[in-house]
């Protein structure tokens, strides 16, 4: 009986003893043998909606090899990219881990620096969240609110604390629920306690289109060296409007500097009006839609420039022997999903030595017959992606006269041909029954067409705006019920006569048959987008497909979507020249 009672008492002793050690060692990791001495959070509003939030953390003492902060975790599935930086040395970046717990603190999601190659007294974290932290008033589109944690969560008690909000220019405050909140938009606290958990908003107001929440799916640039040594750019956008209650009518774009001759087209290939440029930052272009963009509908749209060679190409030690020089994304203000640039070098250079400074992200070397591509892929780009590129090539001005010299020698081979066939005795020519053309359809009959298939169109995209609203909690579900049903009234009626009349565009026959199968494949590709997106998005809700892989099949989908829309656009707009 005594031996029992001296082994409970041990292992008591031994329980107490391993619950001290173990809480002695979560306060040595909070506080070990450094402090937060300082933290300076800057809240930024993106040009398309994303929200920035660059947290400049000061210690003081021996850094740990390992540190963690955070957010509430309402905010965690809105995180788009999170990088940690040396403060003094941007360029010198630390792993990161996402979805860490805070210690065993509940309700909170961590994000761990790993320092265990040395760490700086001060370093820097930006976390960039979707456009969803962004909410537009449905009775006034001129009105915002952005949500975002007030202070970040660390698990150490904080010295001195400052915030900041950068929203959009010309933006002017309304309101905020942050208390000492002062009108150029600082705030800030002493003594900020460990584990601070707060989420504030601000509600502010911008007119004329100053501010328009989109998504910007895919940027293509494209820059081209011709013969004589002239630089050619080409930036071509695919985005989405993610505004639920206005459309969509200019984006800004940034160029690279010292560009001229800017023009813009649309997805058709139309020139738009000339972008305007920022007197404020030169090297971004305001690009005003000739057709605004409907809510969660998509474009493209292409803007061309020249660049001056004498200040990206220079002349390396031989004669023969260029360098194309460019920094890619300088200043950039919004986030891009993916990214392609290509350099397309003179026809008949030869590439000698590519150079980048491009973290994470592609490139290959595409050789054709007589010409050499550089190709650089990234995904998910924003401010901090800016990259240099330097490509060392070879080129002889002998192959000026290439191109002439083969143009002579083809005319030449099409003389000896055409002589040839003249001398060749005619054969008696066949009369061909000509093929009767399909009737004529009147231009109101057309118009008709034309007009109740676009009503479709919108009613389908307001049936997916109420859709999204729902899921998100923004509409009562009385309401959506009601809305949808009107919604869906209306597009059988809808649908009705649109189906009358392509009956009666189908029997005239002619090109006008062919305009309706065209239609009629590009509908069957939207059907089978949608059911592949319900597909993957739910796969990719039971765990069985990654994010990366959930994003790449997305993208690839969206990409078979954009041309099968593409194929839509161009059937009504040749039956809109029709009707004059």
């Amino acid at each position: 009986m005594r031996k029992a009672t001296w082994v409970f008492t041990m292992l008591t002793v031994a329980i107490i003893f391993s619950v001290a050690m173990s809480f002695n060692a979560r306060s040595v990791r909070a506080e070990g043998n450094y402090e937060a001495q300082n933290v300076n959070q800057t809240i930024s509003v993106l040009s398309n909606g994303c929200v920035l939030m660059n947290d400049t953390i000061t210690l003081s003492g021996q850094a740990p090899p390992s540190f963690l902060l955070g957010f509430p975790y309402t905010f965690g599935s809105y995180v788009l990219r999170c990088v940690a930086s040396d403060a003094s040395n941007t360029s010198n970046t630390f792993p990161v881990s996402l979805s860490e717990p805070l210690e065993d603190h509940v309700g909170f999601y961590g994000i761990e620096v790993d320092f265990s190659n040395g760490a700086p007294q001060a370093f820097n974290v930006q976390v960039l969240f979707s456009s969803i932290l962004i909410t537009q008033d449905p009775e006034n589109s001129t009105l915002y609110v952005v949500t975002f944690p007030t202070f970040p969560s660390l698990v150490t008690s904080v010295d001195t604390f400052n915030g900041s909000i950068i929203l959009p220019t010309n933006a002017q405050l309304i309101a905020g629920t942050i208390t000492n909140l002062t009108s150029d938009l600082t705030y800030s606290q002493t003594n900020l306690a460990a584990f601070a958990y707060n989420t504030s908003s601000v509600e502010f107001n911008i007119a004329n289109y100053g501010m328009q929440v989109y998504d910007v799916n895919q940027l293509s640039r494209q820059i081209s060296v011709n013969a004589v040594g002239n630089i050619m750019g080409t930036d071509s956008y695919y985005i989405t409007n993610l505004q639920v209650n206005s459309t969509l009518s200019s984006v800004d774009v940034l160029l690279p500097p010292n560009v001229t001759q800017v023009t813009a087209q649309d997805q058709f290939g139309r020139t738009m009006s000339p972008p305007t440029q920022d007197t404020a930052n030169m090297s971004s272009y305001t690009v005003t839609f000739s057709t605004a963009v409907d809510p969660a509908r998509s474009t493209y749209f292409t803007v061309t420039y020249s660049l001056p060679s004498g200040i990206y190409i220079e002349q390396q030690g031989g004669a023969n022997s260029f360098a194309l020089s460019m920094t890619m994304f300088q200043d950039l203000d919004c986030y891009i999903n993916r990214t392609t640039v290509t350099f397309i070098l003179p026809q008949g250079a030869t590439l000698q030595s590519f150079e980048d400074s491009l973290n994470g992200g592609s490139y290959g070397i595409s050789k054709n017959v007589f010409q050499e591509e550089v190709v650089i892929n990234a995904q998910e780009v924003f401010s901090i992606d800016s990259f240099s590129v330097r490509i060392v090539y070879n080129y002889s001005p002998l192959w000026l006269g290439y191109a002439p010299t083969l143009w002579v020698l083809v005319l030449a081979m099409i003389g000896c041909l055409g002589v040839v066939v003249l001398r060749r005795p005619k054969a008696p020519v066949p009369v061909a029954a000509v093929p009767t053309a399909g009737m004529r359809v009147r231009p109101e009959y057309i118009r008709s067409f034309v007009e109740s298939y676009e009503e479709r169109m919108k009613i389908v995209s307001e049936i997916d705006s109420l859709e999204s609203k729902a899921r998100k909690g923004r509409l009562p579900r009385q309401r959506y019920k009601v809305q949808r049903k009107t919604l869906e009234t209306r597009l059988n009626t809808v649908s009705r006569s649109l189906n009358e009349a392509k009956e009666r565009m189908r029997s005239a026959g002619g090109h006008y048959a062919g305009l309706m199968r065209e239609l009629e494949v590009a509908e069957t590709g939207l059907n089978e987008y949608e059911a592949n997106v319900k597909t993957i998005e739910a796969r990719h809700s039971r765990g069985e497909l990654s994010l990366e892989a959930y994003r790449r099949l997305l993208g690839d989908y969206q990409r078979r979507k954009e041309k099968v829309e593409s194929t839509i656009d161009g059937v009504l707009l040749r039956l809109r020249e029709e009707i004059g």
